[in-house]
């Protein structure tokens, strides 16, 4: 399988260099020449456009950042949709709503072309490691054709469902995770009021049945939300935006995650 990869950035460039090293036919296109660069030493090739790209791929991975990023690689005369042959699959890495994904695999399918979603998690360290976990959502014969390639960079790769599935699980993922990261905040504030040091109070509970990976994070970065907001912050926000969406949506209530992910946004400078 030729594979084309877009969205080289701190999580992607190692997702694209492990399918390299994967043994796989790959194309990059960036941007920046900058982004490339570290591509130089590797059999990698690189395209001209997204069409270009596409045109030399049977499968596409988007690892951009948001869902205007994702249809602005695709459409125009230079865009991925333009290149990619009938039979071809493109892979959505990126966390968008829901929508957008099956809105563009309508689109795609009168082309021939399928979509799944398979957005990831862990980051860069997990991405350099092979472990980072894929949630998938499309046909599952089109799943495990592309699993192969997803298991150079993911272990596991857990197909949740239909398109946009795997979307709703990221999304539902990153919710909670701002949850806790409110609740852990909450937690700490309490015991800086009792008397009881953050430091020590981070130690503690990291070693303790309250561990999460929110609090590990928050004990990293000092005790504070200060260094991990310009990281994530924004991120968060907007997905938890789009859970906001799907809540309502469905009629769901919106409960007590949402009040924890809001405290965690409002204490990183970024409402929701």
């Amino acid at each position: 399988m030729r594979v084309g990869f877009i969205g080289l950035g701190s999580q992607g460039a190692p997702m694209a260099r492990r399918i390299v090293e994967g043994g796989f036919e790959t194309t990059l296109w960036a941007r920046r020449p900058a982004s490339l660069e570290p591509f130089a030493d590797t059999a990698a090739k690189v395209a001209g456009t997204p069409a270009e790209l596409a045109a030399a791929s049977d499968l596409v991975c988007l690892c951009v950042v948001g869902d205007d990023d994702v249809r602005e690689v695709l459409d125009g005369e230079t865009g991925v949709l333009a290149g990619l042959a009938p039979g071809g699959i493109i892979a959505i890495h990126s966390t968008v709503h829901p929508d957008t994904c099956t809105e563009i695999a309508e689109q795609v399918a009168e082309k021939g072309i399928s979509l799944i979603d398979a957005p990831v998690s862990g980051g860069e360290p997990a991405a350099k490691a092979g472990t980072l976990l894929v949630m998938a959502g499309g046909d599952e014969d089109i799943v495990d054709k592309v699993r192969p390639v997803f298991a150079t960079y993911a272990d596991p790769v857990v197909r949740l469902g239909g398109v946009g599935s795997g979307q709703v699980a990221k999304i539902l993922n990153n919710l909670l995770f701002s949850a806790n990261l409110g609740a852990a905040m909450s937690a700490l504030e309490l015991g800086e009021a009792l008397g009881v040091p953050r430091s020590a109070l981070c130690e503690v509970i990291t070693r303790g049945s309250a561990n999460s990976k929110a609090l590990g994070s928050i004990a990293m970065f000092g005790g504070t939300l200060d260094n991990l907001a310009p990281i994530a912050g924004a991120l968060l926000q907007k997905d938890c935006r789009h859970a906001a969406s799907l809540a309502d949506a469905a009629s769901a209530s919106q409960g007590a995650v949402f009040g924890a992910a809001d405290e965690a946004l409002r204490l990183m400078n970024v409402p929701r």
